[in-house]
């Protein structure tokens, strides 16, 4: 949990079994995945699970909204409350057209890091 709690990247099973294993050389990964498991069923730490990339941890329990690089896979948090009155407007909107009985959402913006964007500019510059 505390390999989690500290690495602000939204780290990955295999990234944080890396970091356990220099304090713990003998954890083996299986412990590792079951202790994730746990953690995240216990509320003490949350999973993402992006749709294009590996499962990745986030110590932050609190509400609050993702951003995901499509070509790296890399996660990061959205400086943006949930809520903000345009988050609240929306979820009242969606709840009246829909008759559902909205109580919360779940919103990720998707797009590319800038070391990708620059990657591709880079690429792009050389081929033309």
């Amino acid at each position: 949990m505390q390999e989690v709690m500290k690495d602000h990247t939204h780290p990955t099973a295999d990234e944080v079994y890396e970091k356990v294993r220099k304090r713990l050389p003998r954890i083996s990964m299986g412990t590792v995945y079951r202790n994730l498991d746990i953690l995240a069923s216990l509320g003490l730490i949350s999973k993402i699970e992006p749709g294009q990339h590996q499962m990745r941890f986030d110590g932050n329990t609190q509400d609050h909204y993702h951003l995901t690089c499509l070509r790296c896979g890399r996660i990061e948090d959205v400086p943006v409350a949930p809520s903000d009155d345009v988050v609240k407007t929306l979820d009242d909107a969606v709840g009246h057209l829909t008759k559902y009985g909205v109580f919360g959402h779940r919103l990720e913006f998707v797009g590319l890091c800038k070391e990708c964007r620059e990657k591709e500019e880079i690429f792009a510059e050389r081929n033309n």
